[in-house]
């Protein structure tokens, strides 16, 4: 028996190695097993190829950036599922104003959101066909030196963009007291100006060290290896690198917006205010002073991980596909 055809519409593929990439990637394996699966940027070609064969589902991450792709499919293949989820901006600034967003909504038959907040983004006629999946990450082991370190690490991962607000963790290098703490950050500055930030500020405060794109691999064996992650995004669907730090035993400090909520829960601990670098030194401060209070983040942050697991997100992806009526 022949395995229908799904096609995984994603607006970055594997160069890219953002967090759309990462999710992409993992559906697609988690499907393959039932599904001919067949990751690209756009749908149709530009050469208006694929008129065979055409797909009997398509799922899209991005509401805005993967419009055209929800258009012409929606277009060609009328009745067939069409899943859209919502990874970040599209739901926390595009669907509010921007009409393609808005008009994916109407044409997916399927609505995914990341984490539980992102469901009151939507009103109550798409929240009826929209559903939660957790991302997940594979758990990797604590790493447990045989030694004191010398330096207590604390970790940014994610490209240098306004939605990411990075200057937020570079100024609280300037502020942070504690002389053992490092701050290491990982990512591409696809924001000239915030790339030559990051050189200025690395120039003027020995302990923050910009270390550029690195591999995904070697970035979650550099994560696993740091005191704390941080994450200050003005936006975020369900961020990757919470999943990450959370399934290696790391915890996290995150800007108080609705998407960290949502992985994270309202009664945690480790959240300051969007853009408030003296908040988040303060934070990465009492951390490197108040073992307890690092434990107790650690303890906060092991409670979610069952969210986060492999096995439940590969069933939640997998059953919400089979239910689809494929023909």
């Amino acid at each position: 028996m022949i395995k229908p055809k799904l096609i995984i519409i994603s607006p970055a593929l594997a160069k890219a190695n953002n967090g759309n990439w990462q999710t992409a990637r993992r559906w697609a394996h988690f499907l393959r097993a039932g599904y001919r699966v067949n990751c690209r940027s756009d749908w149709p070609g530009s050469d208006g190829s694929d008129h065979t064969d055409l797909p009997q589902a398509m799922i899209a991450l991005h509401a805005r950036r993967s419009a055209p792709a929800i258009a012409a499919f929606a277009e060609r293949c009328p009745g067939r599922p069409l899943v859209l989820v919502l990874t970040g901006t599209d739901l926390y600034r595009d669907i509010d104003h921007d009409p393609a967003a808005q008009r994916s909504l109407q044409l997916a038959t399927r609505l995914v959101v990341l984490q539980a907040a992102g469901l009151e983004r939507l009103d109550t006629a798409l929240r009826a066909k929209a559903s939660v999946i957790y991302q997940s990450a594979s758990p990797l082991l604590p790493y447990r030196p045989a030694t004191t370190p010398r330096h207590l690490d604390v970790i940014m991962i994610g490209h240098l963009r306004e939605e990411k607000v990075p200057d937020t963790f570079m100024l609280a290098a300037m502020l942070v007291r504690v002389p053992r703490v490092r701050l290491l950050h990982v990512g591409a500055a696809l924001d000239p100006a915030l790339g030559a930030l990051a050189v200025r500020t690395a120039a003027a405060t020995p302990r923050y060290r910009w270390l550029g794109a690195l591999p995904h691999a070697q970035t979650r064996q550099r994560l696993k290896r740091c005191a704390l992650m941080v994450i200050s995004s003005r936006m975020e669907g369900g961020a990757n690198v919470i999943i990450e730090a959370v399934t290696c035993g790391v915890p996290v400090l995150a800007s108080d917006i609705a998407g960290n909520r949502g992985m994270l829960g309202d009664d945690y601990q480790g959240y300051f205010p969007v853009g408030d670098s003296q908040a988040l030194a303060m934070l990465i401060d009492r951390v490197a002073c108040d073992p307890a209070f690092h434990a107790t983040l650690q303890r906060q942050c092991a409670a979610r991980a069952p969210l986060f697991a492999p096995v439940r997100e590969n069933t939640a992806v997998c059953e919400l596909m089979d239910n689809c009526e494929l023909y």
